[in-house]
């Protein structure tokens, strides 16, 4: 399929050009043409700023049932994943594969050409296997295939509750056996047996130190390094993750992650929270990318990350929604500067610029998708555009279209999505699935306990 779009304002990674043609064929830009100041034509006309697609680094897609619920009183991290629990015990590969379709869709119309889903919900409840044990797997790759958007299935190993001590961890719990493949060998063998194609790369993950005992997270660590896979693992998003770390190792998470192979530049840290200043120097030593997830880290009242300072110290920053407070990658964005401005007491961490490049193209690298996120000839023809004269967004000069996108645009902002050159949303409507908040309603209503 060959098509020209033709973006009103465009942002060619260093400034915002007028008028832009991109042309594309068999689902990547193969010219981009400057200074074209009316629409050729035939082109698909975007009105607007249109951007390299956003790279949502972190998701966990049955999360997106607890919106407004967990909303509800008081309580803690803790207390939160009780009821995610509940939730997590509710699905089936059939109504998983309904909500996250719904919840891939409502990234679509955010502006999301891509998602790393951060997978852990294997088995059936009480742990028993699925005639096909990747079912529930391959239920979020043709969910993401039905909503328009790429995946990187990061699967995951789960095998233990806490840590019990230097050599294992504590039994899974009754609502936690449905994570667990037993030993990280067998969930090795389970995952080799996932397919990927045009729309899906296969990854891992280590779900914490918690939760993979440190005898085999060098396994995990290996199989992701003979496929040069993305490797995600959750990192020390708690204290009380550090502190049962310490008292069973004697270290931090990051130095048990290091000593075990994991950390690397194929490897991305989620949350990478609560850090001494010698875990920062790991993580950036080794350029072990960070994805940060500010909407769900206030939500939870997890804490401010030390972004600025892992950056500094080597670490790619990448950005994700994980639990679906919002879907709202802009959001996500500016949040990590906001947050670093109130923590620090002073403004201008980072530029507009390099804010949306961690939502793009540093997004797009940590789920493997290194071909995406830049609006160049040869790269995948995935954008996003972002309306200009909404009440959010009216009234900039060109050459400030990018800090008002990141500054104060939001999802709904979002005019057109294009992922592999076609168009997923148009005029902010969802092309492929016509009612994304009825699927939403309807299941999420199935879930309801």
């Amino acid at each position: 399929m060959q098509v020209t779009y033709w973006a009103e304002h465009a942002w060619l990674e260093t400034n915002v050009e007028p008028g832009v043609a991109l042309e594309v064929a068999d689902g990547r830009i193969t010219v981009v043409r400057k200074g074209a100041e009316a629409p050729p034509p035939g082109a698909v006309v975007l009105r607007g700023l249109t951007i390299p697609g956003l790279a949502n680094a972190h998701s966990h897609a049955f999360h997106r049932a607890l919106r407004g619920t967990v909303q509800v009183g008081a309580g803690t991290f803790w207390t939160w994943r009780e009821v995610m629990y509940q939730v997590a015990s509710r699905l089936t590969p059939e109504t998983y594969f309904s909500l996250a379709r719904a919840v891939y869709a409502e990234m679509a119309l955010a502006g999301i050409t891509a998602v790393g889903e951060f997978h852990y919900l294997h088995h059936a409840p009480g742990g028993a296997a699925y005639r096909d044990p990747n079912a529930m797997g391959e239920a979020l790759i043709a969910a993401a295939a039905d909503a328009g958007i790429r995946i990187t299935l990061l699967d995951t190993a789960y095998l233990s509750s806490a840590i019990r001590n230097k050599h294992s961890g504590e039994a899974p719990t009754k609502l936690q056996l449905r994570f667990s493949d037993g030993t990280a060998e067998a969930w090795a063998e389970r995952a080799s047996a996932l397919k990927g194609g045009d729309h899906a790369l296969i990854g891992a993950a280590i779900h914490s130190v918690r939760a993979v005992p440190a005898g085999q997270l060098s396994t995990v660590a290996r199989w992701a390094q003979e496929r040069r896979a993305p490797l995600h693992v959750h990192l020390s998003e708690q204290t009380a993750e550090n502190e049962a770390c310490l008292a069973a190792h004697g270290c931090t998470p990051t130095r048990l992650l290091a000593d075990h192979g994991v950390l690397g530049p194929r490897t991305t840290g989620i949350h990478n929270t609560h850090l001494t200043n010698e875990d920062i120097a790991l993580l950036g030593g080794t350029t072990t990318g960070t994805c940060m997830c500010p909407t769900t880290e206030r939500d939870l009242a997890d804490g401010i990350g030390p972004a600025a300072a892992l950056q500094g110290a080597g670490s790619p920053l990448s950005l994700g929604s994980d639990s679906h407070a919002v879907i709202d990658l802009l959001e996500e964005a500016r949040a990590m500067e906001l947050n670093e401005r109130l923590r620090t007491r002073t403004r201008g961490h980072w530029t507009a610029a390099a804010l949306l490049r961690a939502a793009t193209e540093d997004g797009h690298a940590a789920l493997g998708w290194h071909e995406a996120g830049r609006l160049e000839p040869g790269m995948l023809a995935d954008f996003t555009t972002v309306a200009l004269d909404s009440v959010r967004t009216a009234g900039p000069v060109q050459r400030l279209a990018v800090e008002t996108a990141i500054f104060a645009a939001t999802a709904a902002d979002v005019r057109h999505t294009v992922v592999a050159g076609r168009q997923v949303v148009r005029d902010g409507s969802h092309v492929l699935v016509p009612d994304v908040p009825a699927a939403l309603a309807s299941s999420i209503a199935a879930l309801r306990g």
